[in-house]
């Protein structure tokens, strides 16, 4: 699991990188939509938050829910809510940016017939 997170987010960022490099707006708007996956993949890492697991001696965290007073020994295993948090905060930004730009980009596509950026530049709007 330690080294699947950090691949998986590479790839997202690799597959982005490439998708945002294309001339077409549709691979940019779905590049754009994976790089913004990574960095929640990057988030989600950040947080420390471990499943329990039998033969792990690792720390386990648990959920950041207190239900009464809390010991030390409870603060010091909670996950971090702050990171959870920008993960919900970054999941709604990007869904709004998203449909942002597929709605510009269909109204590009509409009225000039192209979705080719390099021809949308040559254009006189």
């Amino acid at each position: 699991m330690a080294l699947l997170m950090p691949v998986a987010i590479g790839l997202l960022f690799a597959c982005g990188t490439y998708l945002v490099l294309q001339r077409s707006i549709l691979r940019l708007i779905i590049g754009l939509g994976l790089m913004s996956h990574g960095v929640n993949l990057l988030l989600f890492t950040m947080g420390e938050l471990r499943k329990p697991s039998v033969f792990s001696e690792d720390r386990i965290s648990s959920i950041p829910v207190i239900e009464k007073a809390p010991n030390i020994s409870q603060i010091e295993t909670m996950a971090d809510p702050l990171v959870q948090a920008l993960i919900l905060t970054a999941i709604v930004i990007s869904f709004g940016v998203t449909a942002f730009i597929l709605v510009v980009g269909y109204r590009a596509q509409r009225k000039f017939g192209t979705d080719d950026l390099d021809v949308l530049r040559r254009l006189k709007g």
